[in-house]
């Protein structure tokens, strides 16, 4: 219920209506004066629905903000900030060196196709599913401006206060994974 109050406010906003539309319907076949100041009671909940969505940040929002920054880090070529996201060195190492061979022209995600919450997880986990699209050059010259589109599957922890990407995998959009394609070294994943 909570993340539905914090993540969708005008689904909470129609059942809040619906209460109080039930509640003036009764006030009209009671005509009794309480049921009619008790109708106006959800009505000005609907307010506080919509105030209380935009002040709390859930984990999917925390994930999907930190994902669109770390494209913008990758369009701006920032490697630095694109490989700090990640929490275990060997990964960061392995993710340095596959943007070193490469120039961002343009990073984008096409679409968060799912951010699943694992439950009773310690530290909290989740699972990404998403899908970008990125204009890229190789820094050897070999091609220039090509447009990639790319499946990524993500395993994130929260650490410190931060998520922080534990294993990642890239595919092709559609098909069997290609040359570049990284497979995850976790089983079980």
């Amino acid at each position: 219920m909570m993340s539905l109050l914090a993540e969708r406010p005008f689904v909470v906003s129609i059942m809040l209506l619906a209460i109080a539309g039930a509640l003036f319907f009764g006030w009209l076949q009671t005509g009794k004066r309480q049921v009619l100041l008790t109708a106006l009671f959800p009505l000005a909940l609907i307010p506080v629905a919509h105030w209380v969505a935009n002040a709390w940040e859930t984990d999917r929002e925390q994930i999907s903000s930190l994902l669109h920054d770390l494209a913008e880090a990758v369009e701006a070529n920032d490697l630095q900030v694109a490989v700090e996201v990640i929490g275990d060195p060997a990964m960061q190492g392995r993710a340095r060196i596959e943007l070193q061979r490469y120039r961002f022209e343009m990073a984008a995600i096409n679409k968060i196709r799912s951010i699943r919450l694992v439950e009773n997880t310690y530290p909290k986990e989740a699972d990404v599913e998403l899908s970008v699209k990125v204009d890229v050059s190789d820094r050897q010259g070999r091609f220039q401006g090509v447009r990639v589109l790319r499946l990524l599957l993500l395993r994130m922890e929260f650490r410190d206060d931060r998520w922080v990407i534990v294993d990642y995998q890239h595919f092709p959009i559609t098909g069997q994974p290609d040359a570049a394609s990284q497979i995850s070294n976790q089983s079980g994943r």
